[in-house]
């Protein structure tokens, strides 16, 4: 197999303001680990970061603890996805912007018409953003930018950083883009336990489905599930695969439903969806979520991608980049 060479602002209305804060380290809460990788690296030595949610919780159903929402107080800034994806804890963040607190939902700093709808509630978007390298360039951008509102005298270093994390997001969604076009056309239909995928499939041309609906809280029929089964019968797609935040029985149940009618599903793995990998881990950065999953989509599904994904193909990465 032939392994390719991968070569290689705006802000808008804010949510609350607090008062620069130059010459003191930014204590800074974000609620995902998707959103933490990001601000690590772009806020470096001039802050301090924590991650509320733990790998592997699902932040949809996530509750706030009495300690969580004393972290979300004590912060000097707050990033959240946004568009509903922490539901549960509007409320923490309506009293951090009452108390002064800066707080900043990353997903709703992108133009609404790059934004996916909900296909239950056309009122409502679909928050899982990060699925798309090219999107999430955006949220750096406006982690950068909220940096530099709140810290003026960092803007060197804000930028700097910046710039660094996105040779690497940028190379990695040139990865990805020629790694799943070697997917045979008529199997580029990525099946998974819920409907999580919307914008990766929106980027790199996958008809996607997801057994549940955007949000985890929502259950899938006895309906949806023959509907699944069906099509993956028709259709003659080889593999579905589960995800580390998402029981598995449903992605079990049309596995057997695809035996009964003489049809082999394999699980072609387990992807990250609303969380990363384990702390520490190359699948515990936001780089290494998306190589990993892109790497198992396109193996999985008949496509050629290098031993060890896009990592292997770096000599080395970026500062800010690596776990």
């Amino acid at each position: 197999m032939r392994i390719p060479s991968y070569a290689v602002t705006f802000l808008l209305p804010l949510l609350a303001l607090s008062q620069p804060v130059s010459g003191d380290e930014l204590r800074c809460l974000a609620t995902t680990g998707m959103i933490g990788d990001l601000v690590k690296a772009v806020v470096g030595d001039r802050g301090s970061v924590e991650v509320l949610m733990s790998p592997g919780v699902d932040p949809h159903l996530y509750q706030p603890t009495r300690s969580d929402l004393a972290k979300v107080l004590a912060a000097d800034v707050i990033f959240y996805n946004g568009l509903h994806l922490e539901g549960r804890m509007d409320e923490a963040f309506a009293r951090a912007q009452e108390s002064g607190r800066s707080v900043c939902a990353v997903a709703e700093q992108l133009p609404k018409q790059s934004l996916l709808h909900d296909a239950e509630d056309p009122e409502a978007h679909d928050p899982h953003v990060w699925m798309d390298p090219k999107s999430w360039r955006m949220v750096l951008f406006a982690i950068r930018d909220r940096f530099v509102l709140l810290d003026p005298d960092g803007r060197a270093a804000y930028e700097f950083n910046t710039n660094s994390y996105l040779k690497n997001l940028e190379a990695l969604d040139v990865y990805a883009s020629e790694v799943l076009q070697s997917v045979p056309a008529e199997v580029r239909v990525l099946v998974t336990a819920h409907d999580a995928f919307g914008y990766f499939g929106k980027r790199f041309e996958f008809e996607v489905i997801g057994l549940q609906g955007i949000s985890t809280e929502s259950e899938a029929s006895v309906q949806d599930v023959n509907r699944l089964v069906n099509l993956l019968v028709q259709r003659k797609i080889p593999a579905i695969f589960v995800e580390s935040t998402v029981p598995e029985k449903g992605i079990r149940a049309l596995i057997e439903g695809a035996k009964a009618q003489g049809h082999t599903v394999k699980i072609g793995g387990s992807l990250y969806s609303d969380a990363m990998g384990d702390a520490g881990t190359w699948s515990g950065t936001y780089l290494g979520m998306i190589d990993h999953n892109v790497t198992t989509i396109a193996r999985a599904l008949g496509g050629e991608a290098p031993q060890g994904g896009w990592r292997a193909t770096k000599s080395s990465l970026s500062p800010g980049s690596s776990p």
